[in-house]
């Protein structure tokens, strides 16, 4: 079991604003996986909670990746506020899961690590 989080590279976040966009993911869709899926979402928290924060090139390359995964596995993406480094509205990022290895692995596994 791990989670996903998907970064836009071409945002350039700075360092803590990458941490603070990636966590808002996390929290995201952890939550998201809590009511969706409790059973995946307490083996996740049992196992250790295991994420990996991976880089797509940009917004679109983030929503294809979107579409790709199926339904059942949730997903939530993160829009910024706006209040610091970028635009109101601008989309950051996307957590996926947690969920079964395997089968994020078929999605994003050949994304770069952050």
């Amino acid at each position: 079991m791990k989670q996903v989080i998907v970064v836009r590279k071409d945002l350039k976040l700075p360092k803590g604003k990458l941490a603070a966009q990636a966590a808002h993911a996390a929290v995201a869709a952890a939550d998201l996986a809590r009511k969706k899926c409790p059973e995946k979402w307490k083996k996740w928290k049992q196992e250790g909670m295991a994420k990996i924060v991976v880089y797509v090139a940009d917004k679109k390359e983030l929503f294809e990746l979107k579409e790709r995964i199926p339904d059942k596995i949730p997903k939530a993406v993160i829009t910024d506020a706006g209040r610091t480094v970028v635009a109101p509205g601008t989309v950051t990022c996307m957590g996926i899961g947690p969920w079964d290895e395997e089968e994020l692995d078929k999605y994003t596994g050949e994304l770069k690590l952050v």
